[in-house]
C-alpha cells in the first residue's frame, strides 16, 4: 500500500513539474509556485517512506542516531517548505483576484524567486535550530521511538533530559503554522489545506499527552504521505489549462515513442 500511495505521489507531482516547465503557457507566478510544491512533496515523502519500505521487507525497526536526526531534519525542511508554499500561493491568488491590473508587476519575477530563496533560508536554519537543541538531549542506547519514522515531537517523548525549550519552540512554529491556515482559502486548495495542517498541527501539539496514540501515527501519515499523493488531483486535474497542459505532453511523449 505505501508502495503504491509512494510511486502515485512521486509520478504525479513528477508530471506537474514536467508539464509547467515545458509549456509556455503555464510560465505564469500561479504555476512556478505549483511546481516548487510539487516539488517539496516529492522530497517530503522521499524522507520517509523508502525508510518505511526497507523496514517492511527486512523486518528491522533499527536506525542510527544520525540517520534519526538527518530525518528529522529533512522532515521539518520540506513540511515548512510546504507551509511557506501554500501561503505564497494564497498570496499570489490575492493580488491576481484584488489587484488584476498590477499584477503582472507586483508577482515579477524577481519577487516570486525570493520569496522561495526566503521559505528556504527561514526554514534551513529554523530547522537547524531544533536539530541543534536535539543534540543537547539524552537518549538511551537502545531508546525506542513508538512511531513509524523519526518525528521531532516523539524524540522529545523519548529523552530522559529537559525538554522545555524544545517545547516552547514547537508551540511558537505551530501558532505560525495556524496563522498560515487562515490566509489559505480558495475553494479547489481547501481540502488538501485543511488535511495538511489540521493533521501536521494535531501531531506537533501532541506532546502534551502522556502516551503515543495511533492515531498520532496515522495523523503524520496522513500529512507526509496522503495529502502529497492528493495534490496533483486537487491542485492540476481540477484546472483546465494544468489538464491541457498534460494532455500536450502526454501527445508529444506518445509522439516521440
Amino acid at each position: 500500500m505505501f508502495l503504491s500511495m509512494y510511486l502515485v505521489t512521486v509520478l504525479g507531482n513528477l508530471l506537474i513539474i514536467l508539464a509547467v516547465s515545458s509549456d509556455p503557457h503555464l510560465h505564469i507566478p500561479m504555476y512556478f509556485f505549483l511546481s516548487n510544491l510539487s516539488f517539496m512533496e516529492v522530497c517530503l515523502t522521499s524522507t520517509t517512506v523508502p525508510k518505511m519500505l526497507v523496514n517492511t521487507q527486512t523486518h528491522s525497526k533499527d536506525i542510527s542516531y544520525r540517520g534519526c536526526l538527518t530525518q528529522v531534519y529533512f522532515l521539518m525542511i520540506f513540511s515548512g517548505m510546504d507551509n511557506f508554499l501554500l501561503t505564497v500561493m494564497a498570496f499570489d491568488c490575492f493580488v491576481a483576484i484584488c489587484h488584476p491590473l498590477n499584477y503582472k508587476v507586483i508577482m515579477n519575477p524577481r519577487l516570486r524567486v525570493l520569496l522561495v530563496l526566503l521559505s528556504w533560508l527561514i526554514m534551513f536554519w529554523v530547522s537547524l535550530l531544533h536539530i541543534l537543541l536535539l543534540k543537547q538531549l539524552t537518549f538511551s542506547s537502545g531508546t525506542a521511538v513508538p512511531h513509524l519514522f523519526c518525528e521531532l515531537s516523539q524524540l522529545l517523548k523519548a529523552t530522559s533530559s529537559d525538554t522545555l525549550f524544545n517545547h516552547l519552540l514547537i508551540l511558537r512554529v505551530s501558532s505560525s503554522v495556524g496563522k498560515s491556515k487562515a490566509f489559505s482559502t480558495c475553494g479547489s486548495h481547501l481540502c488538501v489545506i485543511s488535511l495538511f495542517y489540521g493533521t501536521g498541527l494535531g501531531v506537533h501539539l501532541s506532546y502534551a499527552m502522556t502516551h503515543p496514540s495511533q492515531g498520532n501515527m496515522i495523523a503524520s501519515i496522513m500529512y507526509t504521505v496522503v495529502s502529497p499523493m492528493l495534490n496533483p488531483f486537487i491542485y492540476s486535474l481540477r484546472n483546465k489549462d494544468e489538464k491541457g497542459a498534460l494532455g500536450r505532453l502526454l501527445t508529444r511523449v506518445a509522439s516521440c515513442s
